[in-house]
């Protein structure tokens, strides 16, 4: 089975709208307090590896959170997103001395209180998991990958983890929840479908869906872990802006999509549900639930 791959324009289009997700957790889990507690001494920098890392939004939106120096090991298996990092970057008011860097070259992002040193590496996480320097690592981060992932590989996450004592933050892992204002007859069902959907193996195991959260923090907390978790809810107005409207068209799109590979005798339903649903669009808004997650050794 191979891992599942996401475009970088749908990263990008998911971007602001899971910063704003994110600063509402944040807040509630009382992030940068807590982080605090594990900033390494003196001018030893924050070593940080960031899992199925994509274009790196996962890392522009916490670097200037965590402050300070620091050295990040940024891994996918996709090299076409690892290769927008420095576009991305200056995009995001880094230095870019080059539009077309070698993955295989450090980046820097710098910013008002924080430097960033970025190593980049292509890996598969199923096959190479356990290959990464877990015991060099103050913080290992992913964004919007627990749901893609297996129990057996979530196990081996929380043995590693457990090994080298360091700390987690899993952020923006959907816990199933779609509110939908106003509703629509079929909207229990397309949910009910896609999230069916989502429990298929996309390559790393078959997937949890939107159990994974409870899953990690069960194993975790039995192996000595602090778990915290909050909301990190995208609010999606279609009438708000062009970008919101954009997002919930494909939200919708790709919901409809999977509803009805997952049930055949399903999709002409659905396919009505999303002409309906796209139709609202404008005058609909659209919470899609998600859970942040941050694990702190004892």
């Amino acid at each position: 089975m191979s891992a599942a791959t996401f475009s970088a324009d749908w990263l990008q289009q998911r971007e602001p709208f899971d910063a704003a997700a994110r600063g509402a957790a944040a807040e509630h889990l009382q992030l940068q307090t807590r982080l605090a507690t594990l900033h390494p001494p003196g001018t030893t920098p924050w070593r940080v590896i960031d899992l199925a890392c994509g274009t790196g939004a996962n890392l522009r939106w916490l670097a200037p959170r965590l402050g300070g120096a620091q050295q990040w090991l940024a891994v996918d298996h996709d090299a076409a997103l690892l290769r927008c990092w420095p576009e991305r970057l200056a995009a995001a008011g880094g230095a870019l001395s080059s539009p077309t860097i070698a993955v295989e070259q450090p980046l820097c992002f710098n910013g008002p209180g924080f430097e960033a040193t970025i190593v980049r590496q292509q890996l598969d996480l199923m096959t190479g998991l356990e290959t990464l320097p877990w015991h060099a690592a103050h913080l290992v981060t992913a964004s919007a990958l627990l749901d893609l992932v297996g129990t057996a590989w979530l196990d081996r996450l929380v043995a590693a983890s457990a090994a080298s004592r360091v700390a987690l933050l899993m952020s923006l892992n959907v816990d199933g929840r779609h509110v939908w204002r106003p509703e629509d007859p079929r909207d229990a069902t397309v949910g009910r479908l896609f999230g069916e959907h989502q429990r298929r193996d996309k390559g790393l195991g078959p997937a949890l869906g939107s159990g994974a959260v409870a899953a990690l923090q069960g194993a975790l907390e039995s192996a000595g872990y602090r778990v915290f978790n909050a909301a990190s809810d995208w609010w999606v107005n279609g009438g708000e802006s062009p970008q919101a409207r954009a997002l919930q068209c494909a939200l919708i799109d790709g919901m409809a999509v999977a509803a009805s590979e997952q049930s055949r005798a399903s999709a002409p339903s659905v396919r009505a549900w999303r002409r309906r649903r796209r139709a609202m669009a404008p005058e609909t808004r659209l919470r899609v639930g998600h859970l942040d997650l941050l694990a702190l050794p004892s």
